[in-house]
């Protein structure tokens, strides 16, 4: 399940592209193009132009184009980037671990010879033209103190559904979240305003630093929660049978004991 630290692992795989003209592109599930965006409007934007940057804002990969025009590529939960014949990441979470051709959604070509595709299953990504980025909220990678504080720890919300919510701050996923609020010793249901500066600050630095160490590790399913996110399964830390329950419309997994 791509979350922000697989985007950004796309996004250095990426960076291959950047310079690179593109000779075309293929588009050829209308499904997989979003907010009235179609094929042809793709190709008059891309085709011939050169890729001038590769960025990302959570968990949207952006591909900026000489010809003005951005091109927002989105994974859902089952998407992986391909460029040339090397994926940027080999296993996804929850996913197929086929490698089935099938599966490519959109690709381009250059001039080079290169090519950069991607490939999902379950059609959960999209392409999308000139997306707005203003819809996002900081990104989980840079996000601040004071804007942790601003923008998710305010009103009634559980706090997992504050951190999954994308417009407050970009990037966190159900597995970047889970542990994060685990390492923080913080109940995911607990309300978003309830928090205290001390766990604001908390909260801050332990995001930080999960997000280094899936990124250093190989992804997000890298985390010392994950292979005991099952029923039954017992908290590492103390033991205690986690607690399984849905948060933000999303399986969640926390320790009774540990996570106020």
């Amino acid at each position: 399940m791509p979350e922000g630290v697989e985007i950004e692992m796309y996004r250095r795989y990426a960076d291959r592209v950047v310079g690179l003209e593109i000779a075309s592109t293929h588009a050829p599930d209308d499904w997989f193009l979003k907010r009235g965006t179609t094929a042809a409007e793709v190709s008059a934007a891309a085709d011939g132009a050169v890729v001038e940057g590769a960025r990302r804002i959570g968990k949207l990969l952006l591909l900026d184009l000489s010809s003005g025009d951005r091109l927002g590529l989105r994974f859902g939960m089952t998407g992986r980037l391909i460029v040339g014949d090397e994926s940027a990441i080999e296993y996804l979470e929850y996913s197929s671990q086929r490698n089935d051709p099938s599966w490519d959604r959109f690709w381009m070509v250059f001039r080079s010879g290169e090519e950069l595709r991607i490939r999902d299953p379950r059609r959960l990504g999209g392409v999308e033209l000139n997306p707005d980025e203003g819809r996002l909220g900081p990104d989980a990678f840079q996000v601040t103190v004071g804007q942790l504080r601003d923008r998710v720890v305010v009103g009634n919300m559980a706090l997992k559904a504050r951190l999954l919510d994308q417009g407050r701050i970009a990037g966190v996923g159900n597995l970047i979240a889970d542990e994060t609020l685990w390492r923080a010793s913080l109940d995911p249901a607990r309300s978003a305003g309830s928090l205290d500066e001390k766990d604001v600050q908390r909260l801050h630095r332990h995001l930080h630093k999960v997000l280094a160490d899936f990124l250093r590790d190989g992804g997000s399913h890298t985390g010392r929660l994950q292979p005991v996110r099952v029923r039954g399964g017992h908290c590492p830390k103390d033991g205690a049978e986690l607690l399984r329950r849905e948060i933000g419309g999303r399986t969640t997994y926390s320790c009774p004991e540990h996570q106020r």
